[in-house]
């Protein structure tokens, strides 16, 4: 692993060496002591964009705002001085919502857990500014899942649009967002953690470990460390870790402490050990997480070597829903695989959108699954 970590490191560009060496360094107001040569030779737009690429912009810019600018171009500063502005002003904006949306659900008697957001930020940085949230997740129960999004649609809140011939969510989906066309606030609701056939704990369990926000006046519930932790290693496993954000959250939740026995009986109960030795690979190699002795078995296991190091190329080529091929089946355990394959049989939306058919002939759409697939694939290749 390291050897194949040695070889995509020598393909770094200055650019990303900079980016890794800041986000490497321990110290939380600058980046001390400065080595000036990281800062040579920097293309410092390409520098920008790797930072936006990987949303670590709040953790970058405090780092940087009270270097000379000898050193750094005072419009790349104030580049990164806007970022971090304009984040604290979306999470602000994201806190009042998530209270509000806490006391509309409660109000209802529909229980909830905050996946990630300005909670989650506060809880791993202790300081909603040092990282970046787009949107709300939140977790309930699928019986309530009518329920709530009765009340978000009359709040103002619009639905994102579904496949609807086959009802497609219902088996491939985990969440559906919701978008308010004038607060400009996402929230996607969750009744999974992750797509099916993933094993995970029940929402009655989660919420038996949940713990409450110290951000907010009313209460607002979220994930157990150790389930949080356990979540945030399977999700970045599933993006294949294209932000180097989820990994600074996995080194600052290592940094903060965790109970180390009850991390592993889940990662080991739910199939999720081998992402979580490739995500303490790649914190290690990338971020210089230090890994505590109880986590060093789940990084000697083969499969998580092999997923870091297809991950490292993914990460270091900043690629986005560009997966190496085959990854995502590869992160799945053996029954989710064959459960996978059956599902590939079903019919999909996209089956009747290549081969238009009245709903009383829509069971045809099985058997000519397989030539609509065909005809989709063939009309794609050059």
């Amino acid at each position: 692993m390291d050897n194949n970590f040695n070889y995509h490191e020598k393909l770094l560009t200055n650019e990303y060496r900079l980016l890794l060496a800041i986000l490497r360094d321990r110290n939380e107001d600058s980046i001390y002591p400065i080595n000036s040569e990281l800062f040579t030779n920097i293309n410092w737009k390409l520098f920008i964009q790797l930072v936006r690429h990987h949303r670590v912009y709040p953790l970058i810019y405090l780092k940087l705002r009270n270097i000379d600018d000898t050193i750094i171009p005072p419009n790349v500063k104030k580049t990164l001085n806007q970022e971090y502005k304009k984040n604290i002003f979306q999470m602000l904006n994201l806190s009042v919502e998530m209270e509000q949306v806490s006391k509309l659900f409660a109000e209802n008697r529909i229980l909830l857990l905050f996946l990630k957001g300005p909670v989650i930020a506060n809880d791993i940085y202790g300081n909603i500014s040092l990282r970046t949230s787009k949107d709300l997740d939140i977790l309930i129960s699928l019986t309530d899942l009518k329920r709530a999004e009765e009340l978000l649609l009359n709040n103002g809140y619009e639905k994102e649009k579904i496949p609807v011939p086959f009802k497609e969510w219902k088996r491939r989906k985990h969440h559906l967002a919701y978008f308010h066309p004038i607060k400009r606030i996402q929230i996607e609701i969750h009744w999974r953690l992750h797509p099916p056939p993933s094993k995970e704990p029940t929402f009655d369990d989660l919420w038996e470990r949940k713990r409450i926000s110290t951000l907010t006046t009313y209460p607002v519930y979220f994930l157990g460390k150790e389930d949080l932790f356990s979540y945030l290693v399977s999700h970045g496993a599933r993006h294949g870790w294209f932000r180097l954000r989820w990994l600074a959250d996995i080194d600052q939740m290592i940094k903060n402490g965790l109970n180390i026995e009850k991390v592993n009986l889940l990662l080991n109960k739910y199939n999720y050990n081998y992402m979580g030795g490739q995500a303490l690979i790649l914190a290690s190699l990338l971020l210089n997480t230090p890994i505590p002795t109880r986590f060093k078995k789940l990084t000697e296991k083969k499969r998580s070597k092999k997923l870091a190091t297809i991950s490292i190329k993914f990460i270091i080529n900043m690629c986005e829903f560009q997966y190496p091929k085959g990854y995502l089946f590869s992160i799945k355990s053996n029954p989710q695989k064959f459960i996978t394959i059956l599902l590939s049989f079903y019919p999909s939306s996209a089956d009747s959108e290549t081969l238009k058919l009245p709903k009383l002939l829509h069971f045809l759409y099985f058997p000519l699954r397989p030539f609509l697939w065909t005809w989709r694939k063939t009309r794609k290749s050059p």
